[in-house]
């Protein structure tokens, strides 16, 4: 998680008590994982193999392991293949080779683009040109909307959390204006308790999460489901079909969460003087696109073609044309994703603190923008969905769920019960840690009851960017809460409300309508 900016008061008392249920739940774990794993290994299961059995209860450490983090997240992702070696269950080679999939390489090209655009202000021109401009003005309701809306677009294509991080100083800004407006006018008040100080720390945090939806790249969800469907089930979704559920799944998740948060924040002024020239001067104070800029929007804009061009020959040509066949054999997602990355480290970036010539990101800073623990934890996700799905292990699951359904369960309560885990599962732990989880068991239910596993994949990857309800669910809302501004119960309330208003009224009519008529 990235360190929380600095100045932002910190509620010392709820700090405290989440230090202590945190290092409790450490302790719970780093105890009753290993001794759950023994139980399962000691438990007699006929119908699994010797091999099969091992994993489930290698699965069962590595899932506590992740919800309790007696250690990092990433380690545990290490754990389990490296168990699995040692324990039998599959060779060195077969263990690690999911560290080398495709999928990983595309996440490495998009953090590298990324943290260009982060480091070059390509992202600080986005937000200030989308808040400064003239529509927005000094209205409350507009500016709400506006910051919400810079942050669901810049969170499609950089991390949620440096989008939050980004934004989280232009939302106290304007909040400052506001109080300053109101002592001028003899009120005074406290931001800790005005309501549209709260909401306005939500919308940033939310819209930060709802933006990593549109796009495969956007948050490690996604990524890992389509990673999951290629590696299980040899089913490949493009980069712009996973756009196209996802840019309709972000608008409507942006729109709930702007009327709850409008109605239960409301304003209670009509307008906020100074709050136009505040964000325009930092708006100017960018000044002149650099050429370290420039070049950083070609290499952006070229992964984004090459991404967007299998969908646009397959409208042309249809998907089974030798020329779609053809591109995807040339420049497949991850490819493109490099393709754009690589180019940045040969792009001039004008000239560094010597005055010598320097390309738009150098090694140092891209080896800083790769979240290596994501990388790490999404390999190890991918080798224990690996192995659960060819020791059968995934089927067993499977069948076991099914049957718990009532041997024939509709598609519609299939998805929609591995939704509503999926969410529960993030707002407890990392949402990465949550859809490797998730991931296999529902891909492996689906199968088992005959459906295309491709929907219920989509919905538990969406689901698992719905964690509103507490700090610990994403970084946006840690960054958002360590304001002040923000109190637990509050989080909680709109939380669980814009969630299950997600859950049931777009992430599953999606599923099952807007995916299968894709598919």
């Amino acid at each position: 998680m990235d360190s929380i900016p600095q100045g932002a008061p910190i509620v010392n008392n709820e700090e405290t008590r989440n230090n202590s249920f945190d290092r409790r739940r450490r302790w719970f774990g780093a105890i009753c994982g290993p001794i759950c794993a023994i139980l399962v290994w000691l438990t007699p299961i006929p119908s699994l193999s010797p091999e099969a059995h091992k994993l489930l209860a290698i699965m069962t450490l590595v899932c506590l392991w992740w919800i309790t983090e007696p250690v990092p997240i990433p380690v545990t992702s290490l754990f389990g293949p490296t168990l699995c070696v040692v324990l039998g269950v599959t060779t060195m080679k077969e263990a690690f080779a999911a560290f080398a999939n495709p999928t990983i390489f595309l996440f490495m090209g998009g953090f590298i683009i990324a943290k260009a655009m982060t480091v070059n202000g390509i992202d600080r021109r986005i937000s200030y040109g989308i808040v400064s401009m003239r529509w927005v003005g000094d209205s409350p309701k507009r500016i709400f909307f506006a910051i919400g809306l810079a942050c669901m677009l810049c969170s499609g294509w950089i991390s949620n959390t440096a989008t939050a991080a980004m934004m989280f100083p232009i939302a106290l800004g304007l909040l400052e204006a506001i109080r300053e407006m109101m002592a001028a006018k003899g009120r005074n008040i406290n931001l800790k308790t005005y309501k549209y100080a709260t909401g306005l720390m939500l919308m940033t945090a939310y819209a930060c999460s709802i933006g990593g939806v549109l796009t495969p790249i956007g948050t490690p969800p996604n990524i890992i489901m389509l990673g999951f469907l290629d590696e299980l089930c040899h089913i490949n979704i493009g980069f712009f079909q996973w756009m196209i559920w996802g840019f309709v799944a972000m608008v409507i998740y942006f729109i709930i969460a702007y009327i709850v948060l409008s109605k239960m924040f409301p304003a209670d002024v009509k307008r906020i003087e100074g709050a136009h020239e505040f964000v325009e001067e930092r708006r100017k104070a960018l000044g002149k696109w650099t050429l370290a800029q420039k070049n950083t929007m070609v290499g952006f804009a070229i992964a984004v073609t090459l991404w967007i061009t299998p969908g646009i020959l397959s409208m042309i040509y249809g998907s089974s044309s030798p020329v779609v066949k053809s591109y995807n054999h040339l420049f497949p997602e991850a490819i493109a994703a490099m393709v754009g990355a690589l180019v940045l480290f040969v792009l001039p970036g004008g000239k560094n603190e010597k005055g010598k010539p320097r390309p738009v990101i150098t090694w140092k800073q891209a080896v800083d923008g790769i979240e290596w623990g994501t990388l790490l934890l999404f390999g190890g996700g991918l080798a224990m969905g690996g192995m659960m799905y060819s020791l059968g292990l995934s089927q067993w699951v499977g069948d076991n769920i099914v049957g718990w359904m009532g041997g024939e369960p509709s598609q519609l309560l299939l998805v929609a019960v591995f939704c509503v885990v999926s969410l529960l599962m993030s707002e407890l732990t990392s949402h990465t840690a949550a859809t490797n989880m998730v991931g296999p068991l529902a891909i492996g239910a689906a199968v088992a009851a005959g459906y295309n596993p491709v929907p219920v994949a989509v919905g538990v990857a969406l689901s698992a960017s719905l964690g509103f309800m507490l700090p610990v669910s994403t970084p946006p809302n840690a960054i958002v809460y360590a304001s002040g501004y923000v109190p637990i119960t509050k989080m909680i309330k709109t939380g669980v409300v814009i969630d299950f208003i997600g859950i049931a009224f777009v992430t599953i009519p999606i599923v099952l309508y807007l995916v299968n008529l894709i598919l």
